[in-house]
């Protein structure tokens, strides 16, 4: 199989369960230990998030090209980034790409297409929900994005940041969520930051949950299997 390189840090809670996730789906697949090898960059988070959010996207940019150019060196054959925001540069950077790069956004587009879904809300980091990047990539698939009130964005928001990104899963903020989610008329919800498969899962709400990291991981893996 082609070495797999993650572009993590982003954060740390996300990289860990993305190096988790990849061997169990491995393992579901084909029973045996014969894993696909893995190359972790992981990046400074802090950093990361002060570039996302300043005016000038061009850092930011540049942080994440310096970051798979280090996976390439190390000897990754393709990459994927360990977060969804990430991804709102990925086409305006792909001419530069040091090695391939598997979209999360594609990896969603095409399992809700095949469920059949036409209309998802999109919930994640303010970065997430505010941006583009996801209604333009889920357009080709036939799909309408819809994103919560301003108040719920920051709400989520401040649940990814100052709790699951340290591992923290609060009673309240769960409660939050499954009620923010029943409460629109879509055909399902995207998990579209990688922190959240943390404080929901499908056995908890009858919503349908497209997770953005194991369909994501599902990607990378069939992507591995690919002739190099």
């Amino acid at each position: 199989m082609q070495r797999i390189g993650i572009l993590g840090g982003i954060s740390a809670a996300s990289t860990l369960h993305y190096y988790d996730t990849l061997h169990r789906l491995y393992y579901q697949a084909h029973g045996d230990y014969y894993y696909p090898e893995i190359l972790v960059n992981s990046l400074n988070f802090q950093h990361f998030t002060d570039l996302e959010n300043s005016a000038d996207p061009e850092p930011y940019r540049q942080y994440i090209l310096q970051g798979l150019a280090r996976l390439a060196r190390a000897g990754a054959d393709f990459a994927v980034m360990a977060a969804n925001s990430p991804h709102s540069v990925l086409e305006d950077i792909r001419p530069q790409l040091p090695l391939p790069v598997v979209s999360i956004v594609d990896a969603v587009g095409r399992r809700a297409r095949e469920l059949g879904m036409k209309r998802l809300l999109l919930t994640g980091i303010a970065y997430t929900m505010r941006g583009t990047f996801y209604p333009r990539g889920l357009a080709p698939y036939g799909i309408q994005v819809v994103v919560p009130t301003p108040e719920e964005q920051q709400r989520i928001d401040h649940i990814i940041f100052s709790q699951l990104a340290i591992h923290q899963v609060d009673a309240a903020s769960k409660a939050f969520f499954l009620e923010l989610l029943a409460s629109y008329p879509v055909d399902g919800v995207i998990l579209g930051c990688t922190e959240l498969p943390q404080l929901v899962t499908q056995a908890d709400t009858a919503v349908p949950l497209l997770n953005s990291l194991e369909l994501h991981c599902q990607a990378a893996l069939q992507y591995a299997a690919l002739p190099s």
